[in-house]
C-alpha cells in the first residue's frame, strides 16, 4: 500500500491543531476518517465547531471526496473518576507543586490513542494521526514525541497491528503551524483556522481577536496569539519566496 493510498484517522478537537492536521491528512491520504472526545472539558464549546469546520474542509480542493464518517467518544466518565483539574472544574489556571499546569488532564492523550486505535481497528484505517506538539506546548508529558512512539509500540503489541501514530506538528511552533496552514490551503485554510477553529481553555467564544475567538489570557490563548504575530511578521519574506 503506498501512502497515498493509506486510510487515516485523525483526533479532531475542533481546535486549531487538530483542525490543521486533518487539513494535513486530506492533502495527504485517500480517506480519513475523524475522531472527537468528550471529557467534561470546560470549553465543550470546541465539539460545536467540529461540523462546520468539517463542512468547509469537505468543499476544499478535493477534500470531500476524501473526508469519511465522523465519530464521537464519551470519556467523560473515565476521566473524571480518575481526578479533577482546571481543564474539567471551575478553578483558577495555575502551576502545580510537580511544575505542570493544572490544566493537564493525567492520562488524557493515552486515553484518547486507546479509544482511536480501538476505532481504527474496527474501519482498517492505519494511520492514527494528532495535533500534539513539543515545541510550543504547556509541558504536557503525554504529548511528548517520545510519548508518542511508546504509544504506537503499546497499541501495535496489544492490538496485533502496525498502527502508524503520525504528528505532524510535533516539531512546529504556532508560527510554523499558521505556516503549514497556508502552505495547505492558502489564505483560505487560514481564514477557516482563525474564525472557526477553538483553542481558548475557558471556552471564550464571544470575543474576537486577530488570531480568532478566546479570552486572550489563558494559557492557550497567549500561545496561540503569540504564533499568529510572530507569523504575520514573517509572512511577507514567506511569500516572497513562492
Amino acid at each position: 500500500m503506498t501512502q497515498a493510498e493509506d486510510k487515516a484517522l485523525v483526533l479532531f478537537s475542533g481546535g486549531q491543531d487538530s483542525t490543521i492536521c486533518l487539513a494535513w491528512a486530506l492533502a495527504r491520504y485517500a480517506w480519513v476518517e475523524t475522531v472527537g472526545f468528550t471529557y467534561g472539558q470546560r470549553h465543550m464549546v470546541e465539539l460545536a465547531c467540529r461540523s462546520p469546520i468539517r463542512a468547509q474542509l469537505s468543499k476544499m480542493k478535493d477534500w470531500g471526496a476524501r473526508l469519511g464518517p465522523d465519530h464521537m467518544v464519551d470519556l467523560t466518565g473515565a476521566i473524571k473518576a480518575v481526578g479533577s483539574t482546571a481543564l474539567t472544574e471551575e478553578a483558577e489556571i495555575c502551576l502545580t507543586e510537580e511544575g505542570l499546569p493544572n490544566t493537564f488532564v493525567p492520562g488524557r492523550n493515552l486515553f484518547f490513542f486507546t479509544a482511536a486505535a480501538a476505532i481504527a481497528y474496527r474501519r482498517g484505517l492505519r494511520r492514527i494521526v494528532g495535533g500534539m506538539c513539543e515545541t510550543d506546548f504547556s509541558g504536557y508529558p503525554d504529548c511528548r514525541d517520545d510519548t508518542i512512539k511508546a504509544m504506537q509500540l503499546a497499541l501495535n503489541l496489544g492490538m496485533q497491528r502496525r498502527f502508524i501514530l503520525e504528528t505532524p506538528l510535533m516539531w512546529k511552533s504556532k508560527a510554523e503551524s499558521f505556516a503549514l496552514a497556508h502552505a495547505l490551503g492558502g489564505p483560505e485554510l487560514v481564514a477557516l483556522v482563525v474564525e472557526s477553529t477553538h483553542s481558548c481553555y475557558l471556552g471564550e467564544r464571544g470575543i474576537r481577536h486577530p488570531w480568532g475567538y478566546g479570552c486572550g489570557q489563558c494559557p492557550a490563548c497567549v500561545l496561540r496569539a503569540k504564533g499568529w504575530e510572530e507569523w504575520q511578521a514573517r509572512l511577507p519574506t514567506e511569500l516572497g519566496k513562492r
